[in-house]
């Protein structure tokens, strides 16, 4: 579907067909949760879990996380860790949402300007519903979730169906991530990508803009990004 489509007529060469967020470490910090709950889950077979093996779970799909935390000696079969980390996640974000600085911000700066968000996320819709539930209706005009797909981050394919469902072509977006299996599903996509330096480094990589916080980020910004440009607003925060 072309930018000047009958579905999407706020389009313009500088306005993002759509912005496709990734949820956890980019929207809301819940990196430290998740490692949290690993670790609970961990300890109470006797084991330990360092903040590096959480490392290493960050941005994949939740069953192949539980698997890795199975084969570290839980004995468990990855459904029931995923159960049991998810019931977790859900009691912290029914207690609060722990927002990044400017998302709410920026989530409320493109609203305003018409254009549309999706939520791809590897963590299951019952997580995702939580964070849709605390934003304005309307904030969110799809959702694509890890329990919802065939092929997780860094498939492409939770990125196209975001697209697919607002009806945009996916090179007319940006998506916003924080992990490597996710910068590789945003790109791999064609979307136009943005990385946000959160838990894990965000490394160079041809056509990813780069920055240190969704601070840095305005609905401007992200129609320079739509037109093409690949900014590296981490290296000036660094300076």
């Amino acid at each position: 579907m072309s930018e000047q489509s009958p579905s999407n007529p706020l389009t313009t060469p500088t306005t993002p067909a759509a912005v496709l967020w990734d949820l956890d470490g980019t929207l809301v910090n819940t990196e430290p949760y998740w490692m949290t709950a690993e670790t609970e889950l961990v300890a109470e077979h006797g084991l330990t879990w360092t903040y590096q093996d959480g490392l290493t779970l960050v941005g994949r799909p939740l069953l192949e996380s539980a698997s890795l935390i199975a084969a570290h000696g839980v004995p468990l079969s990855p459904e029931e860790i995923v159960e049991r980390l998810v019931g977790r996640m859900v009691e912290h974000l029914h207690d609060a949402v722990p927002w990044q600085p400017g998302a709410r911000e920026l989530l409320a700066g493109l609203r305003d300007a018409g254009i549309p968000c999706a939520l791809v996320t590897m963590s299951y819709r019952v997580l995702a519903e939580a964070v849709v539930e605390a934003v304005p209706e309307g904030t969110f005009r799809a959702v694509v979730c890890g329990d919802e797909v065939t092929h997780g981050k860094p498939h492409p394919e939770p990125y196209l169906r975001a697209a697919e469902q607002l009806g945009v072509d996916p090179a007319a977006c940006v998506a916003v991530e924080d992990s490597r299996p996710g910068i590789a599903s945003a790109l791999a996509s064609g979307a136009r990508t943005v990385g946000v330096q959160v838990v894990v480094p965000v490394e160079p990589a041809p056509g990813l803009t780069r920055v240190a916080s969704l601070d840095q980020l305005d609905v401007r910004t992200l129609g320079r990004i739509a037109a093409g440009e690949t900014l590296d607003l981490l290296e000036a925060a660094a300076g």
